[in-house]
């Protein structure tokens, strides 16, 4: 039975998942495992990435590289995301990756990535026909409608936990001034999207990526992530709300000592609840199922469909 890895090399964090199948309905989940390197560290649109921050991205693909080969995979798809579409510099990325791993890299855009991740949540989750899918990454935010097996619409927003925190939130623990800020440019930041969004809802809201699958792990109390009692919860606004009342006020190290929230995530896990509450308000939705599956599981099932992958251009 063949066997794949897909590596989703984000603005925050790295992940891998090895599978095994030859059809969408055979395939089967052998590992998964993820590390936060912050590839977009003080990245600004058209700037150049931070050697510091290539160098702990490269180490992580390498090292998934390697436990994928140890299980028996033989082909691997790398996947750039909104870090690798800003950046002045991805194909100088790309190659220190071909040369450290003798991988190709694929630089997919904002719009493709909505559709993966519709593809890898319905896949793991039994949803309705019709659903909106929010993925809030660190670096973008993406929207994407499904309508049956079709996309309708898939919006990118530049609105991620990553630059957003850098931007507003200056203090440790927040200065809630910035906190109003920040959420005051997340709205005007959305509201362009409505026009094209609301003549589609109301639809159910599905939740995907580090934020709301951390904030599902929080809000059901868990001692240690279980992927199985996060993947399919109902995550209500007001146990968002109630947790940014309980996170706010704790230094970035005192959010890192809870369980559940990785060091890496505890100094952006702020600016991703100000995200998902306001598409909450937005939208006029009071809750969102949260989905453990999404892109990485989009891009092997795009892949067992005979995709190439779009390639960022050589």
């Amino acid at each position: 039975m063949p066997r794949r890895a897909a590596i989703d090399v984000g603005t925050n964090t790295v992940r891998l998942l090895v599978v095994e199948g030859e059809t969408r309905e055979g395939l089967r989940v052998l590992h998964e495992e993820q590390i936060i390197t912050r590839l977009g560290q003080g990245l600004a649109e058209g700037k150049p990435l931070h050697p510091e921050a290539v160098t702990r991205t490269l180490d992580a693909v390498h090292r998934f590289a390697e436990a994928a080969r140890s299980r028996g995979v033989t082909e691997i798809r790398v996947i750039g995301t909104s870090a690798l579409r800003e950046a002045r510099d991805p194909r100088v990325f790309a190659r220190a990756l071909r040369e450290t791993t003798g991988l190709d890299l694929l630089v997919i855009s904002g719009e493709e990535e909505a559709r993966l991740a519709v593809l890898g949540t319905r896949w793991g989750l039994g949803l309705p026909s019709r659903f909106l899918l929010i993925d809030i990454g660190g670096g973008s935010t993406e929207f994407s409608l499904a309508a049956g097996e079709s996309v309708q619409v898939a919006l990118s927003a530049r609105l991620g936990a990553v630059h957003l925190t850098e931007r507003f939130l200056t203090q440790d623990p927040i200065a809630w001034d910035e906190y109003d800020a920040m959420t005051h440019e997340i709205r005007v930041r959305l509201l362009p999207l409505l026009p094209r969004l609301t003549p589609h809802l109301p639809a159910p809201l599905v939740g995907t990526a580090g934020t709301v699958t951390t904030l599902a792990a929080l809000d059901l109390a868990l001692s240690s992530y279980d992927r199985q009692r996060v993947h399919g919860h109902h995550l209500r606004r007001g146990a968002i709300e109630r947790l940014l009342g309980r996170l706010g006020p704790l230094r970035i190290a005192q959010r890192a000592e809870l369980p559940c929230i990785e060091p890496g995530r505890a100094d952006i896990i702020i600016a991703g609840i100000a995200i998902c509450l306001e598409i909450l308000e937005i939208a006029g939705a009071d809750e969102l199922i949260v989905s453990d599956y999404g892109l990485r599981e989009g891009i092997l099932l795009d892949w067992l469909s005979g995709s190439h992958g779009p390639t960022f251009p050589a």
